[in-house]
């Protein structure tokens, strides 16, 4: 049976940032650690060893495969940023150019460094990514 792999658990948010090396990138952390935390209303948490979170949903596929997933979050890693914002980049094509300087996938946004980004676009999109994640995976509990 598949056991997820990326689990929320009680690591510190505060320690893991002061672990990345780049001053730059660890300053972003930060900034981006406040900005989620005033979009989502939720409290920063880790999953697994480099994604920091906030809320989260329960998923379940047709296929039968379940697990847990924050509504959004990012990790700063070392090549790019990544911000895991699910529906934004196929749902809102406009609000990403209006983002700013980013790439994107499916479920992620990739930013250099926060001054490349607009922080309001940003939570707007933070604000969506987590709408739409609660209607698509209502609260059963």
């Amino acid at each position: 049976m598949y056991e997820q792999k990326t689990k929320e658990h009680e690591g510190s948010v505060i320690e893991f940032i002061e672990t990345v090396e780049k001053p730059s990138k660890k300053e972003d952390a930060y900034r981006l650690l406040e900005l989620f935390e005033q979009a989502t209303g939720y409290p920063a948490k880790m999953w697994g060893d480099s994604i920091i979170g906030f809320g989260s949903y329960h998923y379940r596929y047709a296929t039968g495969h379940e697990g847990d997933a924050p509504l959004a979050g990012f990790s700063p890693r070392k090549a790019k940023i990544s911000l895991y914002l699910t529906g934004c980049a196929e749902k809102e094509p406009d609000a990403l150019e209006r983002l700013g300087k980013c790439t994107a996938g499916k479920s992620c946004i990739y930013i250099n460094k926060f001054s490349d980004i607009d922080p309001d676009v940003l939570k707007e999109l933070i604000g969506n990514a987590v709408s739409y994640l609660q209607k698509r995976y209502p609260d059963k509990g």
